[in-house]
């Protein structure tokens, strides 16, 4: 069961739409993952992020896919890379992680209502 939280703690979550402007491989990662520059928008900017999600993605099929992420968590430090948001996915019946999205286009940096 998962633990119950109220609106307001939600709330403080910031979840922003943002579109992938650069996506490289991390080879300096423990588990494979890629190196992501996602632009939020004028009031967000450009933030980087590392997603483990090179089983269903690669780095030319997510230059301009929307993804959901994570934006008010403080910046974590993963070997080289400083990650910024946190991207948004499911994992699939095997592990493998698949993107959370928009099914249509938004403008950048908007929030999840």
């Amino acid at each position: 069961m998962t633990e119950e939280i109220t609106y307001g703690d939600f709330e403080r979550v910031d979840i922003r739409v943002g579109t992938i402007i650069e996506a490289e491989t991390f080879p300096e990662a423990r588990k494979p993952a890629y190196k992501l520059r996602i632009d939020f928008g004028p009031e967000i900017g450009i933030k980087r992020s590392s997603a483990q999600i090179t089983v269903h993605y690669t780095p030319e099929t997510l230059i301009g896919r929307q993804v959901l992420a994570v934006v008010n968590f403080p910046p974590r430090q993963i070997g080289p890379v400083r990650s910024e948001v946190l991207t948004l996915g499911f994992e699939d019946e095997s592990g493998a992680i698949v993107l959370a999205a928009v099914t249509h286009a938004v403008p950048n940096g908007k929030k999840m209502m």
